[in-house]
């Protein structure tokens, strides 16, 4: 009956000498990281503010905004750490060589990182453009450290991985992009009413873009017929939506004015 009590009374013990000897050290490392966690917060809040204030792209102040967190947030856990009389020298050795084996084992993902820096950083494209990379094409819609992501034309979701982009042979459209339509026409046709025709026929697509003006000009003497070559500029949302409109009012513009599309004879 006795050994209980007296193991009770050495566990009592020893938990109240271990609370007063270490409860300030944990409640001042406790308050410590409180304290961080909101002056974090505001600190972040701040420097938000005045990043608005600069041309920056989203990916650029998002990345400053989470490396401040960390470097602010971090100084506070070592102040903790050293509250509560931790030695922070064989801590970071040992945090250096786990650092290196963990560096070993994500050696993808810390590719797809560097990658991104890059891409932030130098800025070969923004949100918005329009390009083609690693056999896709799209819309970019975000860029962040470790993908990029693209909005194909059928409103699909292309995710790259930024070790695939960095090093490779990027085409940047821009935020519009050039039409390339041919119709073939007879060899008996006026061409200066044809491409007049098409020129009008541009002009009144609210789509087609004034600036740079359109191209039309008889691209290619056929065996069949001339083929004219229409190139307009439009924004990059409506390139789809401008083919489907121009191709059709084309025929129809044609037909109006009795201007003979050519057609091969294996085709009649």
């Amino acid at each position: 009956m006795d050994e209980p009590v007296e193991t009770l009374q050495q566990t009592t013990s020893l938990v109240a000498r271990f609370a007063i000897e270490y409860g300030p050290r944990l409640l001042a490392a406790a308050l410590v990281l409180v304290a961080g966690w909101f002056l974090t917060r505001w600190v972040a809040r701040i420097a938000g503010r005045g990043l608005d204030r600069l041309t920056l792209e989203p990916p650029v102040k998002l990345l400053l905004l989470r490396v401040l967190r960390a470097l602010v947030f971090a100084l506070f856990l070592l102040m903790a750490l050293q509250n509560l009389g931790i030695d922070l020298l064989p801590l970071v050795a040992g945090l250096g060589i786990a650092g290196a084996g963990i560096a070993l084992a994500l050696q993808g993902v810390l590719g797809n990182v560097a990658a991104g820096l890059t891409i932030i950083f130098t800025r070969p494209f923004n949100v918005g453009q329009y390009i083609s990379i690693a056999g896709v094409e799209g819309e970019v819609e975000a860029v962040s450290l470790f993908s990029t992501k693209l909005r194909h034309s059928d409103r699909s979701i292309v995710v790259i991985p930024n070790r695939k982009i960095a090093g490779e042979i990027l085409h940047n459209y821009g935020e519009i992009r050039q039409l390339n339509l041919r119709v073939l026409v007879t060899y008996d046709v006026d061409l200066a009413v044809a491409t007049a025709t098409v020129r009008e026929l541009l002009a009144a697509n609210p789509r087609v873009l004034k600036d740079p003006a359109p191209v039309v000009q008889a691209a290619v003497l056929d065996d069949f017929g001339i083929a004219l070559a229409a190139r307009p500029w439009v924004a990059v949302q409506d390139y789809e939506a401008a083919i489907g409109e121009i191709n059709p009012a084309l025929v129809e513009a044609f037909r109006a004015r009795q201007i003979e599309i050519a057609t091969p004879p294996w085709k009649r």
